[in-house]
């Protein structure tokens, strides 16, 4: 077996990451390394410090330090996905069911959407802030073409819009989505396109881009990670600023919009192998993850159905 340390085979792998162009998957190992370094208090991690009462150890230590369930699943699921890699390259004793007592599953029962008041109320009600309202167009806009994460809303094409359809294909995952824009988020583009012009004229700009926000590279690219991250915290920022203004009491990301259409649509009922595709997920058990479960007075309208129409044959 050959020798080297956790910590150096993770640093290559976060290498080979950035040159492919994966910067989100390199933060994340990033971000699992720092903080397994913090908890161990070792600069240098050895594959040797992976047992089972360690990582049970590190996931208490994590609870402790105030993280949720699905940030703590987030940084386990990175070290397990080092450790695997490390196995596969002769770096690492292999270790029967070494992750299996620590939680790497997702925590569905966090939830994030918001009710249907809430979502009328961020995307519709006046903030009186002109800052505030392009913030409200671009929550719109997401909300309106099926909950597009942010990353596909920097990276909208001209040519993929053709009469009143987008076609786009998902930053993150490279599937294919498409979208019948609506003659109000037609209206919505041309508003906030509107808001828009002018901003960041000095700057170099694509020109296939629609230039909705103030991301004007690739995704792929260092520059471009850099610029769609910088976007998205200002995003967020003002989504918070946005929901306090109007005040929801919630915590609201760009997400929180995803995670909003899919539970609107499962409530109107749509298949949800409809909303799989809508949201370009490729698997059905990702989409059953983004919607939140039905809350106990909707499942007892539901048994009263049932009940009623039961009592009715007899």
């Amino acid at each position: 077996m050959k020798s080297i340390t956790f910590t150096l085979f993770t640093f290559q792998c976060i290498e080979r990451f950035e040159k492919n162009g994966r910067f989100s998957t390199a933060h994340l190992y990033k971000c699992a390394l720092h903080s397994f370094s913090l908890f161990l208090k070792k600069a240098s991690i050895s594959f040797l410090d992976l047992t089972r009462d360690c990582l049970k150890a590190y996931e208490q230590w994590l609870e402790d330090q105030g993280k949720l369930p699905n940030t703590i699943s987030t940084y386990l699921r990175m070290l397990r996905s080092i450790y695997n890699k490390g196995i596969d390259h002769g770096l690492a004793p292999y270790k029967r069911r070494l992750f299996h007592n620590v939680y790497t599953g997702v925590d569905i029962r966090h939830k994030k959407s918001l009710d249907r008041n809430d979502i009328h109320t961020l995307l519709y009600k006046d903030p009186g802030s002109e800052t505030l309202r392009k913030t409200q167009l671009a929550a719109r806009l997401s909300y309106q073409l099926c909950g597009m994460p942010f990353v596909d809303l920097t990276h909208i094409k001209k040519s993929d819009i053709e009469g009143d359809t987008l076609e786009y294909r998902r930053m993150k995952t490279g599937t294919t989505v498409r979208v019948r824009l609506l003659p109000q988020t037609v209206e919505t583009i041309h508003y906030l396109k509107k808001k828009m012009a002018g901003k960041g004229t000095t700057r170099e700009k694509s020109p296939t881009l629609l230039h909705l926000f103030h991301c004007d590279h690739s995704f792929r690219s260092l520059k471009g990670y850099i610029e769609y991250q910088t976007a998205l915290r200002q995003f967020n920022a003002h989504l918070g600023r946005l929901s306090k203004k109007l005040r929801i009491q919630k915590h609201i990301t760009s997400y929180t919009l995803r995670h909003s259409w899919a539970t609107a649509a499962k409530y109107t009922g749509a298949p949800i192998e409809m909303i799989s595709e809508l949201l370009g997920h490729k698997s059905i058990k990702t989409t059953q993850i983004y919607l939140a479960a039905f809350d106990d007075n909707e499942l007892a309208k539901v048994n009263q159905r049932v009940y009623n129409y039961t009592e009715e044959y007899l």
